[in-house]
């Protein structure tokens, strides 16, 4: 096929497809599948072998959150039974990092609801990325706290942070229908103090919300110009008690398209897969591996995920490798402060606010695919006193 082809070359040269390139992607049918599939897979292993980065989600602070991001379990008016409380101990961040950390995870993203953190917050998460890197040697830390204030992201950077996260999720123009309490050039700016503060950005989108194909191409386009170092590609999961819980419109082929689509745009990135893999994607996640080079171990902020050790026998049978904590994520071109080329140019990546499929449809109806019985309230780990999943 002429396009892959083209998009493949492009990759290789870490040169931008077109948008009707972008678009055409997305356009393939399921007869083309694994031939997308294994195209946008040598772009992969151009840039990143066969390695697995794996990352670990601690929720610091659960629920009740005053923003109204309609595809967030947490959001303001929620009905979603999800697991509430108020922020950890840095000791208790700290033994549930722990539990990714032995199961393989490089990196620990700390994630808490809210607008933006206050001083106070900084502060708390301050002390527990101490304490996590006391514990933890060559472990990496991603914060993820909403909205950043001025000389926010230089504290967390001076705490020993290594990353910030904030998803700019969909498209600028679609952005007002699915969240009204903040912007997305709030968004935007947050990204770019992060950056400014020389944390490595991570930002990235949800796929399912009722956007076209136009919208996922703007999103990524834009993330392309944003030039974060990770990009978390997340699909929707419809929890129920949420406005977003009739959005079933995903099947493994859609998202499999997705995924590469944006190794396409951004070849050099670290793409993970992130929320809602399991729901969506099913017994085709080890195909998925081809496309991405980062996915979460065990469970998500308010979701569980399959089981830590389901992962890594997926990771191993699939062929690839679990990446190594002295190796470095990304290439040496965007590792180099003086490149210019590329999506991005610092070393890593994070999650969403929520745990996070496409085109709208409505499952009560007879979705195709549709699997409510895979969306599960997460009951164990941070928060409860059970074990985490990893």
């Amino acid at each position: 096929m002429d396009l892959l082809n083209t998009l493949v070359d492009k990759g290789l040269r870490r040169e931008l497809p077109t948008r009707e390139e972008a678009l055409a992607v997305l356009a393939t049918s399921d007869d083309d599948l694994l031939e997308v599939v294994a195209a946008a897979g040598k772009v992969r292993r151009q840039w990143f072998g066969r390695r697995v980065k794996l990352n670990y989600l601690v929720n610091l602070k659960s629920g009740l959150c005053p923003e109204d991001c309609s595809y967030c379990s947490q959001r303001l008016g929620s009905k979603a039974e999800i697991l509430k409380y108020t922020w950890l101990k840095p000791d208790e961040a700290s033994k549930a990092a722990a539990a990714g950390v032995a199961g393989g995870a490089k990196r620990v993203c700390l994630v808490a609801s809210g607008r933006g953190p206050t001083d106070r917050d900084v502060d708390r998460v301050s002390q527990t990325i101490e304490a996590i890197k006391e514990q933890n040697e060559g472990v990496e830390v991603c914060a993820c706290l909403g909205l950043l204030s001025a000389g926010q992201a230089d504290r967390l950077r001076s705490a020993g942070a290594d990353a910030y996260n904030h998803n700019l999720n969909t498209s600028e123009g679609t952005y007002g229908d699915i969240t009204t309490t903040h912007t997305y050039a709030d968004r935007v700016e947050t990204v770019q103090q992060a950056q400014a503060a020389g944390l490595s950005a991570c930002s990235g989108l949800i796929a399912g919300m009722g956007e076209s194909d136009a919208d996922l191409v703007d999103v990524v386009f834009s993330l392309r110009e944003l030039d974060p170092d990770s990009v978390p590609v997340n699909f929707l999961i419809p929890f129920e008690g949420t406005p977003l819980a009739k959005e079933w419109n995903l099947t493994p082929q859609r998202c499999l398209r997705i995924l590469a689509m944006v190794r396409f745009v951004c070849p050099d990135v670290e793409v993970r897969l992130a929320g809602g893999r399991e729901v969506h994607l099913r017994s085709m996640q080890p195909l998925a591996l081809h496309l991405v080079n980062s996915i979460f171990l065990g469970d998500y902020l308010t979701s569980e995920g399959q089981a830590g050790q389901a992962d890594l026998d997926m990771i191993a049978d699939a062929g690839f490798e679990v990446e190594g904590a002295g190796t470095t994520t990304l290439p040496r071109h965007r590792t180099d402060a003086e490149t210019d080329g590329g999506c991005g140019s610092h070393a890593g990546g994070c999650a969403p606010c929520g745990d996070v499929a496409d085109e709208p449809a409505d499952a009560e109806a007879g979705t195709p695919g549709a699997r409510t019985d895979l969306v599960a309230v997460r009951r164990r780990g941070a928060g409860t006193d059970l074990a985490p999943n990893a």
